[in-house]
């Protein structure tokens, strides 16, 4: 095994998608083999791609049949810096040299994960009515979302589709239905304080209850809170939201004590802990029972780190769900964990996507009735179409870092 799938080349590539880049990492072997991943830059984290690069050196003559070894020597390298981009870089390597050693197998990614325990996906529709809102140029007029209307149309949408879950985000109403997102956490608008107040809360549970209204009583219905407010806020919304029929509330928040209190006053469960990145990060909230579903970025994390999280959680009672709102590539290295871990609850995937992203790659993911399936090709199922890149390069005018700011203050 020593001598199989050798790493010959490691490269970074990109393409765009008229709203955001998607990231790739390419790891061929000697003998041709390719192995893919995708990762990220656009959820908070420009420099992943630097970083890879910097360490790609030290892949050049490893076999990818011991990612575990390179794994932890590229950790040893970076261990003061550990976390953030580093964490996601050393993420994308891993599942690129799993999708190497399956495909030089010739099995899928989760004969490697133990074997699958499932062969269809339970998935939510998410970010339902954001990107449609929030993106609308980017969508055929009829599919924009302005009022109050729109967003009646998509939860009906969602039903007849066939899934039978949906995600959505915060948004304000004005006196005429129309409305506006609302996420102070991500600097739209800008409040440091993220603090929520009345008319918020309300237009809030009016926007849940609409979504319940046309959706029917049979869909489920997550909202994500994000890092929108502070304690006091959460347990502002957890109360003012009791009265709906909920499946989860999803809120990220560094302090896992008061996430565990948040909880404590909540009558629906939470769900968290998508933007951390390692076991040691995730351990305080297993410990101090602040969730009822951890979400595991798997892009991030990489997926055999991933599934020692999802282990770790099992031994706490705790089910794990997929960040997933990336491209195809990231939805079926997600698959292949969700397929292999025991204690899998339900997994993202954003249905709303522009009409050319089935193009840049082999294969897009199969969906029917409310679940996907889970793929038994080799590796992870599907590739980035590099002869599409030419046709859509990379936008270097995207990604957080490069957005405008809020002005200046003035005094």
């Amino acid at each position: 095994m020593r001598n199989k799938a050798i790493i010959a080349e490691v490269k970074t590539l990109s393409a765009n998608i008229s709203f955001r880049n998607y990231q790739f990492l390419k790891i061929t072997a000697e003998d041709g083999t390719v192995g893919w991943a995708e990762f990220d830059v656009n959820f908070g984290s420009p420099g992943v791609a630097h970083i890879i690069n910097e360490l790609s050196h030290r892949l050049i003559g490893q076999s990818a049949m011991y990612h575990e070894f390179i794994f932890e020597d590229l950790r040893n390298m970076t261990r003061p810096g550990w976390g953030g981009v580093i964490g996601e870089a050393l993420g994308a390597i891993e599942n690129a040299l799993l999708d190497l050693k399956a495909k030089s197998l010739d099995v899928p990614v989760y004969m490697l994960l133990g074997g699958k325990v499932r062969d269809k996906l339970r998935v939510y529709w998410s970010h339902c009515v954001s990107y449609r809102h929030g993106r609308a140029s980017h969508y055929p007029e009829d599919k924009r979302i302005y009022d109050i209307d729109g967003v009646r149309k998509i939860s009906r949408e969602v039903v007849d589709q066939g899934f039978t879950a949906l995600k959505t985000n915060i948004f304000q109403y004005d006196g005429e239905g129309r409305i506006s997102g609302w996420g102070p956490g991500m600097g739209a608008p800008y409040e440091p304080g993220r603090n929520i107040e009345r008319k918020t809360i309300r237009d809030l549970h009016h926007h849940l209850s609409t979504m319940r209204e046309a959706a029917g009583p049979d869909v489920d219905i997550l909202i994500d809170l994000n890092f929108n407010m502070r304690t006091e806020g959460y347990l502002k919304v957890v109360k003012a939201l009791a009265d709906l029929d909920l499946f989860w509330i999803e809120i990220d928040t560094m302090d896992p004590k008061s996430l565990a209190y948040i909880r404590s006053q909540s009558k629906h469960p939470i769900s968290s802990c998508e933007t951390l990145i390692g076991l040691n990060q995730f351990l305080p909230y297993f410990e101090n029972q602040a969730v009822d579903v951890a979400i595991v970025d798997t892009p991030w994390n990489g997926v055999w780190q991933s599934m020692k999280i999802a282990a770790a959680a099992a031994a706490y009672d705790v089910n794990v769900a997929p960040h997933n709102f990336y491209g195809h590539l990231a939805t079926m290295m997600n698959a292949h964990f969700s397929a292999a871990v025991p204690n899998f609850r339900i997994m993202e995937t954003d249905i709303d996507r522009i009409a050319w992203d089935h193009e840049l790659f082999t294969h897009a993911p199969e969906y029917k009735d409310g679940y996907l399936i889970v793929p038994d090709r080799p590796g992870w199922g599907t590739e980035p179409n590099e002869a599409a890149f030419a046709k859509y390069p990379p936008n270097p005018a995207l990604g957080p870092a490069k957005r405008t700011t809020p002005g200046f203050l003035t005094i």
